[in-house]
């Protein structure tokens, strides 16, 4: 017998409406089911664009070419090494007089840079010693973004570049107020004996916070989505720890040579409430390269007390006495803290009054 024609039922054919609408009702449901494993998060906050990110590559690359770990090319004879203090802000720094106190008479053994926002231009009082210090080519800032890890590296790059007698690198805010004199912090970080500083440099320890215990931490490690940082970060090196820490140089060279687990990092946050990038990276890299080189504690003494949405407490004038200076120096650590955040622009008056008698005598 000769074959008869076969014919699919016209409801199967490709070019019924009911295929056509049950292929998009289906795809829709894929879409909305596996969407978030395959699509790039969806972010509050814009992420590194690609401009600055080359910009920002080609100055870690000038200065972990043109950085040397010897001085003597410098031709400097009893060279004292220095600490490099960054300040990271996006206003004023309304304790400009009462960093200019601690740094009085102590010059040549320490440099300011200054990363703030490119469209605001900073004031200073007169004379003040921070006014004619560097302020670095910077880019602007956000919360829950990984804007704040650039800024920090490119303060340190700069550092690194400008002066090879930098050895220490603290990073600091515009509320950050400094709890000690510059000769007690210069020589609780390099001793008395300054001039094997330079020998001893691959035995300087970074301090800086680093933690693996945190209520949080699953909640931050999946900030851009669910096994987003793997494999380059697996959950069980994660850790979390102080924005503001003092890095030693062979640190600071480590951090901005890093591009493995900055391409993680770099992602948009989904879930901005527990996005923290500046809080993530630098513990995480150190901890994963170097854990044994880090002390694991920041010299920044923060009050967390009664955080209101991310942010410490805010310390006001009334709050302003020695008996508070006192109990923020304390630590459960080899060091009392150097630093402390957060102040109000009302303490100044306050701060400036007791710094001769409490804060800078030691």
């Amino acid at each position: 017998m000769p074959n008869k024609p076969f014919f699919l039922p016209t409801m199967l054919l490709p070019s019924s409406p009911f295929v056509y609408s049950f292929l998009l009702l289906l795809s829709l449901f894929l879409i909305f089911l596996f969407g978030p494993q395959i699509l790039p998060a969806k972010s509050q906050h814009p992420g590194i664009s690609t401009a600055d990110e080359i910009e920002d590559l080609a100055l870690f690359h000038r200065a972990s070419v043109t950085t040397s770990n010897t001085i003597s090319h410098l031709g400097i004879t009893n060279p004292r090494p220095k600490i490099a203090f960054l300040f990271l802000t996006n206003t004023d720094l309304p304790f400009a007089p009462l960093w200019d106190r601690f740094f009085n008479n102590n010059q040549n053994l320490y440099n300011i840079y200054i990363h703030t926002d490119p469209l605001r231009k900073l004031s200073f009082p007169t004379n003040s010693l921070l006014k004619s210090r560097f302020v670095i080519p910077s880019k602007p800032t956000a919360r829950a973004s990984p804007t704040l890890i650039s800024a920090a590296r490119r303060l340190l790059a700069n550092a690194l570049i400008d002066d090879p007698l930098n050895l220490y690198f603290a990073l600091v805010s515009q509320s950050c107020i400094p709890l000690h004199s510059f000769h007690y912090i210069y020589h609780s970080l390099f001793g008395n004996s300054t001039l094997n500083a330079f020998a001893t440099q691959h035995k300087h320890k970074s301090y800086i916070e680093i933690l693996a215990n945190e209520p949080t931490l699953q909640d931050r490690y999946d900030a851009r989505g669910h096994n987003v940082m793997l494999p380059e970060i697996p959950f069980e090196e994660f850790r979390v720890g102080s924005q503001f820490f003092t890095l030693s140089k062979r640190h600071a060279l480590m951090v901005i040579k890093e591009r493995k687990l900055w391409r993680k990092f770099r992602l948009p946050c989904i879930n901005t409430d527990s996005c923290y990038p500046e809080e993530h990276y630098f513990p995480t890299f150190l901890s994963m390269k170097d854990p044994r080189g880090c002390t694991h504690y920041t010299l920044t003494r923060v009050n967390w007390t009664d955080s209101v949405g991310g942010h410490p407490h805010l310390y006001g004038a009334l709050e302003v006495t020695p008996r508070l200076v006192y109990s923020l120096r304390q630590s459960n650590s080899t060091y009392s803290h150097f630093f402390a955040r957060k102040f109000s622009q009302d303490c100044l008056e306050s701060l400036l009054e007791i710094a001769d008698r409490v804060i800078f005598k030691d």
